[in-house]
């Protein structure tokens, strides 16, 4: 009878057990969903010039996770992870042309302006970049994406969920990341 089992499990219900496996792993919040609506669909910036040296995406469980963690430290930073159903992140070092990628940063940025996102941020200087766009339903942030180039490395960055910029302050100070106060403006 134990042959019996393992020869049925070696055949097509082991294949379709396994696959089975990995759809439910990805659609368990471990990582960024791209059903969200503040997912920006965001395009290479080109595989001959630069080399990925870092990539994250980070789903709503753990987010909630990470909430849970810091809640009693940083109520603000808690709060804003509370809020985000996704993270993504991606680093870039340039190998290649520097301005061709600076060229696919404009690109991705004018897809996404494309595609119902609003520019809210645009900095060029010596070279480097700064792209920060947002989608809003209103006066609620659902996304927002920093798209930086300067000459050695590229920062593409995505967060979906419902963003408050009210505590952006708080938690740009619980990383240690020296920005100036963010003031919400009434709208």
């Amino acid at each position: 009878m134990r042959i019996f089992a393992y020869k049925i499990m070696t055949g097509p219900l082991r294949a379709g057990l396994l696959a089975g496996s990995i759809l439910l792993l990805t659609a368990c919040g471990i990582t960024a969903p791209r059903s969200n609506e503040g997912y920006a669909d965001l395009e290479s910036l080109g595989l001959f010039d630069t080399d990925r040296t870092f990539a994250l995406s980070i789903g709503p469980t753990l987010l909630k996770i990470a909430a849970f963690a810091v809640d009693d430290d940083e109520p603000g930073t808690a709060a804003m992870l509370r809020d985000l159903d996704g993270v993504r992140i991606r680093i870039y070092e340039i190998d290649g042309d520097a301005e061709r990628v600076a060229s696919r940063a404009k690109e991705m940025s004018l897809h996404l302006r494309e595609d119902g996102w609003q520019s809210v941020m645009l900095a060029q200087e010596d070279g480097e970049q700064v792209h920060m766009l947002m989608r809003s339903d209103g006066d609620r942030i659902k996304g927002l994406t920093l798209i930086t180039t300067d000459h050695e490395e590229a920062v593409v960055i995505n967060l979906m969920g419902h963003l408050d910029p009210g505590n952006f302050s708080e938690v740009m100070d619980a990383l240690d990341v020296d920005a100036p106060d963010v003031e919400v403006a009434p709208l």
